[in-house]
């Protein structure tokens, strides 16, 4: 577990965020979804961001992901502003940089295990054969090596979120970002890809920032961030 003096001993935050705000508006109505959030997240860091339905989590994780962008304040990953990037230039910080995992797994249900894996590498450029290679491991490395003609609708809850999370490591990013990664599966289930995920962290120092409801994900990760209406505090 990383103390904070010890986060600081770090050289550079992978992510960096200075009074992020994020401002939705409805004709005479706005909203600020995020305020003003100020946080850095160290490489190899575990972080649970946790707190009530609506209070913003998510909001929060698709700033960090690159998915929107904030209304004001600044975001640095690795050393990049990508606060006001355009769409192209930050559909390529995501491909690069960043892994996602969704509650509902989000896997084409047209493509195999394999070619939903192969995915993000097809998108950065990455040889066919390459692909396949690096898809297949990936697989073995989820326990899903005899699974990969398998479609989706072939595969059990568990086993399609650990398809996702091996297309979240296909480009090697530097952080996963996983947006209630277990909130459709069983205890036993997650409880297995909560392991699978602190194994990654361990064996692989990638970054991981999960936004969970679940008390145990928390207990497990390194720092826990909680927000309510929007602002946030760490614990």
């Amino acid at each position: 577990m990383h103390s904070n003096t010890n986060r600081h001993l770090m050289k550079n935050p992978l992510i960096q965020i200075q009074k992020l705000t994020k401002i939705y508006r409805t004709g005479e109505t706005q909203l600020a979804a995020i305020h003003e959030v100020d946080t850095d997240i160290y490489p190899g860091e575990f972080v649970a961001i946790m707190g009530p339905s609506g209070a913003g989590k998510s909001t929060l994780l698709h700033l960090l992901g690159c998915l929107d962008t904030p209304t004001s304040g600044k975001y640095l990953l690795d050393g990049q502003d990508v606060s006001h990037l355009s769409p192209t230039a930050l559909a390529e910080v995501r491909n690069k940089k960043i892994g996602f995992v969704f509650q509902d797994f989000d896997l084409l249900p047209n493509l195999t295990a394999r070619d939903n894996v192969m995915l993000p590498m097809v998108y950065g450029g990455i040889s066919e054969e390459e692909a396949i290679k690096k898809s297949d491991t990936l697989l073995e490395q989820v326990e899903l090596g005899d699974r990969k003609t398998f479609f989706p609708n072939e595969l059990s809850g568990g086993q399609q979120q650990r398809v996702a999370i091996a297309r979240a490591m296909a480009m090697n990013p530097l952080i996963i970002l996983a947006d209630e990664p277990t909130g459709n599966l069983d205890t036993a289930t997650s409880e297995r890809i909560l392991n699978l995920f602190l194994e990654l962290n361990k064996t692989s120092q990638t970054t991981l920032v999960i936004v969970t409801h679940e008390y145990s994900i928390g207990q497990q990760a390194q720092r826990r961030l909680t927000i309510t209406d929007g602002r946030l505090a760490e614990e």
